[in-house]
């Protein structure tokens, strides 16, 4: 079960999730609330084990801006989280090796997602980032074949029954382990990566 903590904002909750059996940290460029400059980002990438996937998370930017600003931050992948084209992905991954696509459960970017050929699709709700739960069922409408990263509403208490309805790839979070913006709580962390853990132990 690959574990993505997203809305990393500051060194310390990177470090935790890392020592707590995160596979991935996501840093918000997009404006957001978690939102966070590149170098400051760099300075908490260097600080990481080799072995995490760092990810920039950006919204309907430009495929050059989103490749300087991978670079500049030193993250490893980008993660495109509009309504960002094709092409415009395409672009992207030309110089950008790993890239997740966000589409959006019900849309018709979810039931065409295959043609994105990306790394993962991530899943999220209508409203990204509200922090609220949407209909699973919608999952069946997505291309199969397609590596799903999971979010949309997660928290410590629900994502052990998500990973056993949906059986994604991973799962993603961000303000479902969170004490308040941009900060996340320690003990939601833990109970989140503990339960994703276990719950993937019922069909892997």
């Amino acid at each position: 079960m690959f574990i993505k903590i997203c809305g990393i904002t500051n060194e310390q909750d990177a470090l935790l999730a890392v020592a707590l059996g995160a596979d991935a940290l996501g840093f918000v460029f997009a404006p957001s609330p978690r939102q966070v400059a590149p170098q400051r980002v760099k300075e908490i990438v260097r600080r990481l084990p080799q072995i995490i996937i760092t990810v920039g998370v950006f919204r309907d930017e430009h495929p050059q801006r989103v490749i300087d600003t991978v670079r500049e931050a030193g993250v490893f992948g980008a993660q495109l989280h509009g309504h960002e084209s094709t092409r415009h992905v395409s672009d992207v991954m030309k110089e950008i090796h790993w890239v997740i696509k966000a589409v959006a459960a019900g849309s018709v970017e979810a039931r065409t997602a295959d043609e994105f050929q990306t790394n993962l699709i991530l899943v999220d709700s209508p409203n990204p980032g509200s922090g609220v739960e949407f209909d699973r069922s919608l999952l069946s409408e997505i291309p199969s074949g397609l590596r799903i990263l999971l979010a949309g509403g997660l928290t410590p208490e629900n994502v052990g029954d998500a990973i056993a309805q949906v059986e994604p790839w991973g799962v993603d979070v961000s303000s479902g382990v969170e004490k308040s913006h941009g900060y996340k709580d320690p003990i939601k962390l833990k109970n989140f990566i503990e339960a994703s853990r276990s719950a993937a132990e019922g069909y892997i």
